[in-house]
């Protein structure tokens, strides 16, 4: 199909109907409204299901329900959402039932604002409710990238059962760009076989997240880390640039990851051996190849619309393997290229 310019919001959501989404529940908050507006249309021209909830705590329990019948489902948020729906994700992984949900990042903490930040990666990565578990954490650069992530997110939660988060941000949500869009794909005539579609002539079937008994619920966790070894071991995704002859290495994801492609230009135009590495999911992280490329540099610097947590899990993947430096820009402020090459300066400058 020929490309067209496209607002990543819309985007998105338009990719998801053609990717199969048969329903989807929301509620709206900046920056990613666009989403519900242009799917309270498509999906009721489909014949599909859209509503929006009274909250985000009733639109993730609505995904919940959704998800068990075993339908594409998928919400999308920002951060103050994203954290009210955190029990839902937890009740969602504990029954391992799949579901993408997309946050669009705003600054904060709390209501913060409307501009574009990278602070929610831990609450992705590390806190996405209580218990042990990790939802799949893909991390877009471009819209072409986030139409893209989103047909992956359905496969992959359909084949792991599980979360997968779609990792943007406010500048991704609002820019527009020239991006293709997929062909609208045919819906299932059948439902997997787990999927509670109703229990006329067969045995009913169960979906819960309660195990009552320490040794039922262990093996229920047992199971869960298995499947969490083999998406590690299986889905890792990452982008490289220029790492071949590098001496100093840039880490960073998202629309500050792009940035960083303009940043190399510039610093290896000012002759700085500069290698970028992109993680493009963010669990489970290329932390094997981060490792790798550490004993080849002399220094890395982490860029981030954060304090510095993807610092924290580049700092344990290098191990003290070469120096680890930080770049960050917070509350809404997105670096600039020059300002990474400036960084990069001073790194060249220390690490001689």
């Amino acid at each position: 199909m020929a490309k067209e310019l496209l607002e990543g919001n819309v985007a998105f959501a338009e990719a998801a109907v053609r990717f199969g989404l048969r329903a989807y529940f929301g509620y709206p908050i900046t920056p990613q409204s666009e989403a519900l507006e242009h799917l309270s249309k498509r999906m009721i021209e489909e014949g599909r299901v859209f509503l929006q909830a009274e909250s985000e705590l009733a639109a993730i329990n609505m995904v919940y329900g959704a998800a068990c019948t075993g339908v594409r489902v998928m919400t999308s948020t920002s951060g103050p959402g994203f954290s009210l729906m955190e029990e839902g994700f937890s009740y969602i992984a504990g029954s391992e039932v799949p579901a993408v949900i997309v946050n669009m990042m705003r600054g904060g903490p709390g209501l913060g604002n409307i501009q574009p930040s990278q602070g929610d990666y831990f609450l992705m990565t590390k806190s996405a409710g209580h218990g042990d578990f990790h939802p799949i954490v893909l991390a877009p650069a471009s819209i072409q990238e986030l139409i893209d992530m989103v047909g992956l997110a359905f496969e992959l939660a359909e084949k792991y059962r599980t979360l997968v988060f779609i990792a943007g941000d406010g500048s991704l949500g609002q820019m527009m760009e020239s991006a293709e869009l997929p062909p609208m794909q045919d819906l299932p005539k059948e439902r997997p076989a787990w999927a509670i579609t109703g229990a006329k002539g067969r045995e009913s079937k169960f979906i819960t997240s309660l195990y009552l008994g320490a040794e039922n619920l262990e093996a229920v966790n047992l199971r869960l880390q298995a499947k969490l070894a083999e998406i590690r071991e299986n889905e890792i995704r990452w982008q490289e640039y220029e790492t071949e002859d590098a001496e100093l290495l840039l880490i960073a994801y998202g629309i500050v990851g792009r940035i960083c492609i303009s940043a190399l230009r510039e610093a290896r135009n000012a002759g700085l051996k500069v290698g970028l590495l992109r993680p493009q999911t963010l669990w489970p992280l290329a932390e094997e190849r981060m490792a790798e490329l550490a004993r080849q540099v002399r220094g890395i610097l982490v860029a981030e619309m954060s304090a510095g947590q993807l610092l924290e899990d580049v700092q344990r993947a290098v191990a003290a393997k070469t120096s680890v430096h930080f770049y960050g820009r917070l509350g809404g402020v997105v670096p600039m290229a020059d300002e990474i090459v400036d960084k990069l300066r001073e790194l060249d400058e220390e690490t001689h």
